[in-house]
């Protein structure tokens, strides 16, 4: 049997592909394998100009809550491996008296690094309106204090079930353009 140029080509291109497709699944199995980084969650904080005027009692219930189905979501997805930030709950109680942590210069990431956590997020709601809310979250490097992810959602609604539901948007999107575990 004769061996043509072009059987011999097909032959080169074969073991090249398979030899790809090895490697592939290699760096795949190693990525799986990989320890997902961890991050502490700080409670979501409220940015809300009319307070005074208008007080709404609903909004801290509601802000512990989204905080808490953050860490759950988080963990179930396998963004992150969520720390608990009941160590650092007296730095984090300092912080907090003098300002919040969207604002504070790096406290977080002393939250992130007492914690011994990679990664720190930060949420805050902004209420606009009574109708009209901003759900955000910025995550940093706990050992550089650089953003590595800023998102944001808009709420229509001040309900329990719009603020759940715009939490479970935002990680749904985390999760579909695989933004954790950065």
């Amino acid at each position: 049997m004769t061996d043509f140029p072009l059987v011999r080509g097909v032959r080169h291109w074969s073991r090249t592909v398979l030899i790809g497709f090895a490697l592939l699944g290699s760096a795949q199995a190693f990525a799986d394998t990989a320890p997902v980084k961890s991050i502490a969650i700080l409670d979501f904080e409220l940015l809300d100009d009319q307070i005074a005027t208008v007080p709404d009692n609903t909004l801290g219930p509601r802000l512990a809550a989204i905080t808490a189905q953050m860490r759950e979501e988080f963990a179930r997805e396998d963004l992150y491996r969520v720390v608990d930030n009941a160590p650092a709950a007296a730095l984090i109680e300092k912080s907090t008296a003098m300002q919040n942590f969207r604002n504070c210069n790096g406290c977080e990431t002393d939250v992130a690094r007492l914690l011994g956590a990679d990664r720190v997020l930060v949420g805050w709601v902004q209420k606009v309106s009574n109708l009209i809310l901003n759900l955000n979250i910025q995550i940093e490097d706990a050992a550089t204090g650089q953003v590595l992810l800023n998102k944001s959602v808009d709420l229509r609604g001040n309900t329990d079930l719009s603020w759940s539901r715009g939490v479970s948007y935002m990680v749904k999107s985390m999760v579909e353009k695989h933004q954790g575990d950065r």
